[in-house]
């Protein structure tokens, strides 16, 4: 059902488009208001419960109306743009875009529905509008008005955006042309957690398949470096993400380790970080292994610090084996710590978060990443009947590690929205003075690009100009396998991206 003063259950939304055929505008704005509900674009006259999207261009101005009907109740939310200021195809169909998006937020929120959090925003990476402001000569506080007056955003958001831009804005000014960053990807997982819609295989069912993948993994490792070296790219920052890493046996990470050490110059990095996401899969030999290569931040990601939570997304682990895990990584030494939270798990409840808080905050990591539940395609979540707190709830987590966490002395350096996302939210990096995750802000930001090996990596590429071209490997470890040499002729796209500047 969607969100409103409904009594009738909704479970679709036909969508009649006049005058254009800015389906995705659409389906944007019914995600954010209707998440449950599917677009139907029927033949003849409009019917039933449904949303009429047109646009008229006429001399002066270019105006977009929204009729939104439920439940036999009519609505109306209409805006415009000066002709005028459509002065290309590419301004038009943005600005164009725009306006059928906020005539039907508008229609929406007089048809009782809530205000969103962030209002009729509905890209995942808020943070580059507001670095845009910041650019073009605004102070903070102007940016902030033009942000909630431009979006209809709340102030609490439009801070946390201006801090994020803020944290952006210093990483991109400390990279040189030729920078990029580093990532391999290891798409194995101890187990398969709930909420879970990446590519990953369990190792309970494919342990023969690790070997086979590593030595796939080599080949592409070294045919990227010798293309780094010819386009003279300089790596900044490694990420080895997944799946869990650290699923694999410490001879495998070392076999790992110095195969990236010996093909890629690595003597420039400013942060070299590998998941560790399961304490489950963290022994001292591993993180010493790490250490020797010259590992300098780990991510032990308990999502929940109750015990009952973890059970209910699969986890086999306690909240006392993680604190184990990161007592492992204190007394091995010279790591800096992430810790990821998801705020609306299943059967959490606000107290529960609080809880989470308390303990992670105890630990002191460095980092704390604040994810919101997303329910993606794929996930065990989406297929199950497993209680999930309202999203009211939600916010009220949120709002309060918004709140303790500048008190516990971190301060928020990246954000990003995702589809399907509790109550519209957001995730939230924060990160304590000199720890900012550089890698994070670079693919979030797309700030540089993103040279990605692996089954399931996708490298992003990113010119000056801000042009982006994105190359995808296989998702699963049988596919990356059983296609490598598909993937090694891929790399002529890096190539021939890199020699058009």
């Amino acid at each position: 059902m969607g969100i409103g003063p409904y009594k009738k259950e909704i479970s679709s939304l036909n969508l009649y488009l006049t005058g254009h055929t800015y389906q995705y505008a659409a389906e944007q704005v019914l995600l954010l208001f209707f998440p449950e509900e599917r677009p139907l674009y029927p033949d003849g006259p409009p019917t039933g419960d449904r949303a009429e999207l047109s646009l008229r261009f006429g001399a002066r101005y270019v105006t977009a109306h929204c009729k939104l009907v439920l439940d036999g109740q009519s609505f109306s939310g209409a805006a415009r743009v000066a002709a005028a200021t459509l002065t290309n195809r590419l301004l038009t169909d943005r600005l164009c875009q725009r306006m059928v998006k906020k005539a039907f937020y508008r229609a929406a929120l007089r048809s009782g529905c809530p205000k969103p959090v962030w209002g009729s925003l509905t890209g995942i990476r808020p943070g580059k509008l507001m670095s845009g402001y910041l650019a073009s000569g605004l102070s903070e506080g102007q940016a902030l008005t033009k942000f909630c007056r431009d979006w209809d955003v709340s102030p609490a958001r439009a801070r946390l955006c201006l801090d994020t831009a803020k944290a952006s804005r210093a990483v991109a000014a400390s990279l040189a042309e030729r920078d990029v960053c580093l990532y391999a990807g290891i798409p194995f997982c101890p187990s398969r957690c709930a909420y879970c819609s990446f590519v990953s295989q369990s190792v309970e069912k494919s342990m023969a398949l690790l070997e086979p993948f590593l030595e796939a993994l080599f080949r592409e490792i070294d045919a990227t470096a010798e293309i780094l070296e010819r386009l003279r790219l300089r790596p900044v920052a490694l990420y080895i993400g997944g799946g869990t890493p650290t699923t694999l046996s410490a001879a495998q990470l070392e076999a790992l380790c110095a195969r990236l050490a010996s093909r890629f110059d690595l003597g420039r990095l400013t942060e070299y970080c590998v998941e560790a996401g399961r304490p489950d899969t963290i022994t001292a030999e591993k993180l010493a292994v790490l250490r020797e290569f010259g590992v300098t931040r780990l991510s032990v990601n308990p999502q929940s610090m109750c015990d009952g939570v973890l059970g209910a997304i699969g986890r086999k682990h306690t909240a006392a084996d993680i604190e184990a895990a990161v007592d492992i990584a204190r007394k091995t030494g010279g790591f800096a710590l992430n810790m990821d939270l998801i705020a609306g798990l299943p059967t959490d409840t606000p107290r529960g978060f609080s809880h989470t808080l308390n303990r992670v905050l105890a630990l002191e990591p460095e980092n704390i990443t604040v994810h919101t539940l997303a329910r993606k395609k794929g996930s065990a979540i989406t297929e199950g009947r497993t209680p999930l707190p309202s999203a009211a709830e939600v916010e009220g987590m949120l709002n309060e590690a918004a709140m303790r966490l500048p008190s516990a002395g971190y301060t928020p350096y990246y954000l990003y929205r995702q589809k399907f996302m509790a109550g519209g939210f957001e995730n939230v990096g924060w990160s304590r003075p000199g720890f900012l995750n550089r890698y994070n802000v670079c693919i979030m930001e797309e700030l540089c690009g993103v040279i990605a090996m692996g089954g399931g990596a996708s490298t992003k590429l990113v010119s000056p100009k801000g042009r982006i071209e994105r190359v995808f490997a296989p998702k699963y470890p049988k596919e990356y396998i059983a296609g490598v040499e598909k993937v090694l002729a891929e790399k002529v796209r890096i190539e021939d991206f890199y020699h058009e500047f």
